[in-house]
């Protein structure tokens, strides 16, 4: 049974850091592009990041771009965000997804978290408040 269970959100001021990680289990997690998105209340899930198979190629939303950092441990089958500067907008629950095995564009990413409409994780909740 595959799992990916998000933990590390919590309440931070503005300006702030928080480290997300996905443990992963039920398939062969070193061998899947992963990715991080989010859902802020009454909006739609958005793309944040993606990492490749052996984490040497990554990509980001300009929104995140120069903040936050993907990373895996393929050992320890886990997924991770490192977020700082953390704003008021990032506030949303995060989810961890799989990709498949092919690497893609960020306009590729963009496009299908943008048109999913069903997708369901435990997730993390992160607010950003001061």
């Amino acid at each position: 049974q595959v799992q990916l269970v998000e933990s590390g959100g919590g309440l931070v001021q503005p300006g702030g850091s928080l480290r997300l990680s996905c443990a992963a289990s039920g398939f062969s997690f070193g061998n899947y592009v992963m990715s991080w998105v989010r859902q802020a209340p009454g909006k739609g899930l958005e793309w944040v990041s993606v990492i490749n198979n052996g984490g040497d190629r990554t990509r980001y939303a300009d929104s995140v771009k120069g903040r936050f950092t993907i990373s895996r441990d393929n050992v320890q089958n886990t997924l991770y965000l490192q977020m700082n500067s953390l704003k008021p907008e990032d506030s949303a629950v995060y989810y961890c997804a799989g990709e498949g095995r092919a690497f893609y564009s960020i306009d590729y990413y963009q496009a299908k978290w943008l048109r999913n409409k069903d997708y369901r994780g435990r997730g993390t909740q992160v607010t950003v408040s001061s």
